[in-house]
Order: structure tokens, then sequence, then C-alpha cells
């Protein structure tokens, strides 16, 4: 059993003790510690996991003990499980495209506490407030969206796809990796202001940002400076240059409006010669 909540721990899964037996459970995860973005499926002798925010597809685990292993049973599950995401997903994207049809462009107390009064973006009057939306794609494919609240709270659809989905501001320039959407807003200030041109991607997590990294041409990361190290610590496992805000629990939002424009984009300057 303690095999299993191994398992179950190194996909990034907070789990202590084994779920019933037979039925599908949800969990909070690391990256994600106030949601239950986890489900787990423990069968005695085999089980199924899934980090969702960061995994598509389900893992499987085996007690080692070969012979009681019901393989036509662990893929019967498996493709059921499959099936489950699928159809979460697609009605997450469903339900992405109506928000974003109810949508205008106006400002947002939320971007006006980051520095940015006049930024217009798209915004929904929802039952629980004014929310900023900012589509998830895929590639061109929409796959959800964040909803930010008036107070910063931020949130994904429920079953909606998180892996490998970004939001990006592109003027045709060279690739710049970053979390979250308002230190993108910052980012681009300090390009726009060198006159430089850019293809920002906001990836919402580190372990994202990790994942696209992987699929795309090299470029600069801009990480966060966390206390736990973790903007740190993915930004050196792409192996691209990076920058990060000199004190620890800065973005480069936060670093933004702690100094001025010019010193933010001086500093993206030297990092941008280092990388080029």
């Amino acid at each position: 059993m303690s095999d299993f909540i191994d398992f179950c721990r190194g996909l990034g899964i907070v789990i202590d003790t084994v779920p019933p037996v037979g039925r599908w459970k949800r969990y909070p995860t690391v990256t994600h510690p106030k949601k239950r973005n986890g489900s787990v499926k423990y069968m005695g002798d085999h089980g199924f996991a899934q980090e969702h925010s960061t995994m598509t597809d389900v893992a499987v685990w085996r007690d080692g003990t070969e012979s009681k292993v019901n393989h036509a049973e662990i893929a019967r599950v498996a493709r059921q499980a499959q099936q489950e995401i699928a159809a979460k997903q697609k009605k997450a994207v469903e339900r992405a495209e109506w928000i974003l049809s109810q949508c205008e462009l106006a400002t947002h107390p939320y971007l006006v506490s980051k520095g940015f009064p006049d930024e217009r973006a798209n915004v929904w009057q929802s039952k629980r407030g004014l929310m900023l939306v900012i589509p998830m794609r895929v590639g061109k494919d929409l796959v959800g969206c964040q909803l930010i609240s008036e107070t910063g709270e931020k949130r994904f659809l429920s079953g909606q796809r998180t892996s490998d989905a970004a939001f990006v501001f592109d003027s045709r320039g060279p690739i710049v990796l970053c979390e979250g959407y308002a230190t993108a807003l910052s980012i681009r200030a300090a390009l726009s202001a060198l006159k430089a041109r850019f293809t920002i991607f906001v990836c919402f997590s580190a372990h994202n940002l990790g994942r696209l990294a992987k699929e795309l041409p090299q470029g600069l990361v801009v990480a966060d400076n966390d206390a736990s190290l973790t903007g740190e610590r993915v930004a050196k496992e792409t192996g691209w240059p990076y920058y990060m805000p000199p004190s620890v629990g800065q973005d480069f939002n936060d670093f933004h409006q702690c100094t001025s424009l010019f010193k933010a984009s001086q500093a993206l300057r030297s990092a941008l010669l280092k990388a080029a």
C-alpha cells in the first residue's frame, strides 16, 4: 500500500492514506494545494492516478505481483478514465467558448492592482463578480480559460486541459516564457520600451513552463523568485537562459511595480543580451 502512496506522491498528488478500493477519489496536488486536481483509484494489486493540471494520461501502478494483475481490467479502466477525461475537457471547451462570448473588452480591478489601469482585456460579469478571462490554447485550439476575480483569486474551468496550454502575446519576435498574465504584461511593457519584438507565452505554472520549453525553439525564461525555489529550478531544467527578479517572493510584475519601467526594461535587456 505504501508503494501506491509513494507512486501517487511522485506524480505530485498529496495523499497520505490508501483510498477505498474500486472507486475514484480526488486529492489536492503540489501545484494546486487548495484544489483537488489529483484523481486516484486503488484496486488492491494495481491502481490508477492522474494529476490533471500536469498530465494528459492516466498513470498505472502495479504492485509487482504479475500473476495477480488483470491486464484486461487495467486496460478497460484506463480506457474508461480517458473517455471521462475527454468528455470533461470537451465540456470545458464549450464552457470557455460561451464565457468568451459573454465578455467585453474592458479594464479590470486586478489589472489596476498590477499597474495596468488602462489595459483592456476580456471581462465577464459572472454571478461571482467581475471576472478577467484569459483564454488558454494548445496551438490554435481553445482548451479552457483562467478566471481571475477582482481580488486576484485565480481558477481554471472544471475538467479543462491545462498541460501544454498557453496565452500568447505575439509581435513576431523571440520567445519569452513566464508563468502569469500580469508578469507577461510587465514583460511586454519592458520589451516595448526597448522597442524589441517578442512572443510571450503565459504558461500558468512552472511545471507547464517546463513542458512548453521542450516543444519550442530556445528563447528566454523569466522565472518567479519563489521561496520554494520552484521557478528557478524549472528555469534551470529547461536549459534556456533565464532572468529572475532579485528579491524572494517577487515575479517580474512585482519587480516592475517596486522599481520603474526603465530599471525593469534594463534588467530584461541584460538578460536578452546574454540569451542572444
